[in-house]
């Protein structure tokens, strides 16, 4: 009920500033918050990841840093998170576009943060590296006590996860190139395209080959079959020339036997 009362809220205002043409002059309400580059952002499904959270927010300007804020027993997400813009200018558009949006089914709640704190455990643990190393300052006798113990009040990009163990080997600092496939992919894939090439090679080099045996074999059966479609036309005139001298022979005796009967 709350987020939804801060939605309404924020749209109302925004109406009210179109409607009257205050809209990106000094005297809206953004202003308050021009020297803040911080936003608060509530109702994150609690599947997402600090990567999520990443694309979901900077198509409204370069981020310099996200803490989506865990937690600290099982390293769920708690949804809600802190996101620094490099331009305090893009936390206005994200305000004013994503506040009311519904991802997953759950309305998001964008608001500025005119004073962003450290977390706890992160000022915590600044104190103690301050304090560690002005005692090893003054132990090494190279200072005279200083200011070591004072409060850290500047968020470096990546304060929320210094120290911890992140999921891949990017962080904040050096991202990710989203168009670049990794290293062991591309040779793995080099390595199998080789590979099917000199199988595609191996199975044309013997597709060749069984073509060409299938056509000398075919080859060989034409030869054999007018080989012997010559034989048999050998075999029959050869036999019509021996039954054409056996008649001749027949009335050379007809004629003979005649002429004598005639003589008697």
């Amino acid at each position: 009920l709350m987020i939804m009362n801060v939605i309404s809220e924020i749209q109302r205002i925004n109406a009210l500033e179109l409607s009257r043409g205050l809209t990106h002059t000094p005297a809206s309400w953004h202003t308050k918050y021009a020297s803040s580059a911080w936003i608060n952002v509530g109702g994150l499904p609690l599947n997402l990841t600090e990567g999520d959270v990443l694309c979901i927010f900077s198509q409204y300007g370069e981020i310099d840093d996200v803490h989506l804020v865990r937690d600290g027993d099982t390293g769920k997400s708690r949804g809600f998170a802190f996101i620094k813009y490099e331009d305090a200018r893009s936390c206005v558009l994200a305000v004013d576009n994503l506040g009311g949006s519904s991802v997953l089914g759950r309305q998001l709640r964008v608001d500025h943060v005119e004073r962003y704190r450290l977390p706890k455990h992160v000022i915590e643990r600044e104190e103690k590296e301050a304090a560690a190393g002005a005692l090893e300052k003054n132990s090494n006798g190279d200072g005279d006590g200083g200011d070591g113990s004072a409060k850290p009040n500047v968020a470096v990009a990546g304060h929320a996860y210094k120290g911890q163990e992140l999921a891949s080997e990017y962080d904040i600092h050096a991202g990710q190139d989203l168009f670049a496939a990794p290293k062991r992919r591309n040779e793995d894939n080099h390595q199998r395209g080789e590979e099917a090439y000199d199988g595609m090679a191996i199975v044309m080099d013997n597709s060749k080959a069984e073509r060409k045996k299938r056509k000398e074999e075919r080859a060989q059966k034409r030869r054999e079959k007018e080989e012997h479609r010559r034989r048999k036309e050998e075999r029959k005139r050869k036999k019509q020339g021996t039954s054409s001298h056996s008649g001749k022979d027949d009335s050379k005796r007809r004629r003979r036997s005649r002429s004598r009967s005639y003589s008697k």
